[in-house]
């Protein structure tokens, strides 16, 4: 039986979840959750209540939390790995995972929450300290991953697959610096990953969606 996933090809989480799916060569059923398509959005609340996606379907198993459908998916196809078995090398993978995902993501979700509000709800204290927490993290990534690989040793993993979409969006609303030469060189590697390729071209149809416009690049 296939995959089923539903997604939106714009999300950032959903991204997450498809690169670990294109770089296992998983085949399954994409059910986007754009407003184009309203009976996609009513099977998933049927699925799971609170509407977040993505969403994965496997026979009678149901997969919610980006984390934790990407695990599910080294039980489907092992190789390559997402989570190394090592238990010490996969506390690695998942600490990254937790960076990127709480403090990129959620703190890039900030920026773009206000700018949805608008300038009647502007609220600059709240820019002002994501932007902060961006810069705090930017300094510390590119002291981590200094070098020419990956989020950690292991290889390609699921923190990779975290980082992808988190730099791709923060750098949209709160460039990296210059002068980070490293992290500058880990988000350009991870952009001409052939699975991150895929996923950032199956959004570009929906740029329109991004708040404030998006940047006429990447």
């Amino acid at each position: 039986m296939m995959l089923i996933f539903y997604g939106h090809p714009f999300s950032s989480y959903s991204w997450k979840a498809q690169i670990a799916l294109y770089e296992k060569g998983l085949d399954f059923e994409y059910r986007n959750v754009d407003p184009e398509f309203p009976a996609h959005a009513k099977e998933l609340y049927a699925l799971w209540p609170a509407g977040k996606f993505p969403l994965l379907v496997d026979g009678d198993k149901t997969w919610f939390e980006t984390s934790i459908v990407v695990e599910y998916l080294d039980r489907v196809q092992p190789e390559p790995r997402m989570i190394p078995e090592d238990a010490d090398a996969a506390l690695k993978v998942r600490q990254m995972d937790r960076v990127f995902d709480l403090h990129v993501m959620a703190v890039v979700q900030d920026i773009v929450n206000d700018r949805i509000r608008g300038p009647e709800g502007h609220a600059p204290m709240i820019v002002e300290k994501a932007k902060a927490g961006l810069d705090t993290i930017y300094a510390w990534l590119d002291k981590e991953l200094a070098g020419d690989g990956w989020a950690t040793p292991a290889g390609f993993t699921l923190a990779d697959c975290a980082a992808a979409p988190s730099l791709f969006y923060a750098d949209w609303v709160h460039e990296i610096p210059a002068h980070y030469e490293n992290l500058r060189a880990y988000r350009a590697r991870l952009l001409a990953r052939p699975s991150v390729v895929r996923a950032v071209d199956g959004g570009r149809p929906y740029r329109s969606y991004f708040p404030g416009g998006a940047p006429d690049r990447d």
